[in-house]
């Protein structure tokens, strides 16, 4: 039951995110070809108003099919030929390539159609053909292709404005919620219900445990907690190097307040957004550096960090479900091919030279993209499946 509501929810957040495509492109006039959720092969399908619906077998994600989805450049079909085909069609090609450059669509789809009949079967004439359309895609694609990771955001904002409402915020306590066995506090003699005084000769708060944690960079240091009514001095020990960030294994018991109004929530909700938004772009950068490849994850972990918030409660795990739809906005933006932000650039980039890139670049590009995401891949299933270790 846990693992299916997880799954359920990742269904959902993939059916959003396709869902902002598909309805942004039939908003500026365009007329989608398919809408999956799942890749084929098909499971379910239907026609209905000239689009294919369906659910695909493998459940990765989904996507929107739309005509034109690359802007035609002038080599792009000679490139595609053998040279010596290429050499006897050279000049109805340069026709073509011509007519295409000066952006003169109606005598490039003239020249194309005298084309056909010498290339039968030529799946790139048929691609040409749809970014010649009026409607194609790349001529409002930073609008559609943002549709989606803003749909995915939009919808956390809701989650988390909901949350809030019905929970209020979550206030850390200086209580001990557990200890990590094998970790520094523990061995220290740090126990779950202690209530943290001072670390390291400092009196804290609820919200500077951390911070203070963090202050000691790797010194010995005492934490003064109160047991039972009784101040008790643990240690002293030495915070884990965590690339970068120092942990003593333990969690800090949390409440929640009482449920705030809904301007309130909103304002909580954009605020939290942000936080994450500036701590992914972070990563991102510790990541370029070769850190914090410990804190990657897959979605396995994904899947199963939503059950366990799912046995926990129902708040928790719709909390988790807008956390997830949140990451799966922001990791879309990346500049990269196959992603969202990789096609943004991309038409940005054309846009400003007032031309397309050849197929080539894209390929080039999309390699570059396939390979880091396979690495990040890569790395989540090391440490979902066998620890960050």
């Amino acid at each position: 039951m846990n693992f299916g509501a997880a799954i359920l929810g990742f269904a959902v957040l993939i059916f959003i995110h396709e869902a902002g495509h598909f309805f942004a492109a039939r908003a500026v006039g365009m007329r989608p070809r398919k809408f999956y959720l799942g890749f084929p092969p098909a499971l379910v399908k239907t026609t209905r108003g000239g689009v294919e619906y369906g659910i695909g077998a493998i459940p990765l994600g989904g996507y929107v099919k739309l005509p034109g989805m690359h802007r035609p450049a002038p080599g792009d079909l000679a490139a595609s030929l053998p040279p010596s085909r290429a050499e006897e069609l050279r000049e109805p090609l340069a026709a073509l390539a011509g007519a295409i450059d000066r952006g003169d669509d109606l005598a490039a789809l003239a020249e194309l159609r005298a084309l056909e009949p010498e290339l039968p079967g030529n799946r790139l004439i048929g691609e040409i053909r749809d970014g010649l359309a009026p409607d194609a895609y790349w001529r409002q694609r930073v609008l559609v292709i943002a549709a989606g990771p803003v749909t995915n955001v939009v919808f956390a904002l809701v989650i988390f404005a909901v949350v809030f409402s019905a929970t209020g915020a979550f206030k850390p306590t200086r209580a001990v919620q557990s200890v990590i066995p094998g970790d520094p506090a523990v061995k220290a003699g740090l126990r779950a219900g202690d209530e943290i005084v001072r670390i390291a000769g400092r009196k804290v708060g609820a919200d500077g445990i951390q911070t203070a944690i963090r202050a000691t960079r790797g010194r010995a240091f005492t934490i003064v907690v109160d047991r039972g009514g009784h101040l008790v001095t643990v240690g002293p020990l030495r915070a884990r190097d965590e690339e970068g960030d120092y942990m003593v294994g333990f969690e800090i018991k949390g409440v929640s307040g009482p449920g705030e109004s809904l301007p309130r929530a909103l304002s909580s909700s954009l605020n939290l957004i942000g936080t994450i938004a500036w701590s992914t772009v972070d990563a991102v950068g510790q990541l370029a550096h070769g850190k914090g490849t410990r804190n990657v994850s897959s979605v396995v972990g994904m899947v199963r960090d939503t059950a366990q918030a799912y046995q926990v409660s129902v708040w928790d795990f719709i909390e988790i479900v807008g956390l997830l739809s949140l990451v799966l906005g922001l990791a879309n933006l990346l500049p990269l091919l196959p992603f969202d932000g990789g096609h943004i650039v991309m038409s940005v980039l054309e846009g400003l030279r007032r031309r397309a890139f050849s197929q080539l670049v894209y390929m080039r590009y999309s390699a570059v993209g396939l390979t880091i995401f396979l690495f990040l891949l890569y790395l989540g299933l090391r440490n979902d499946l066998f620890g960050s270790g």
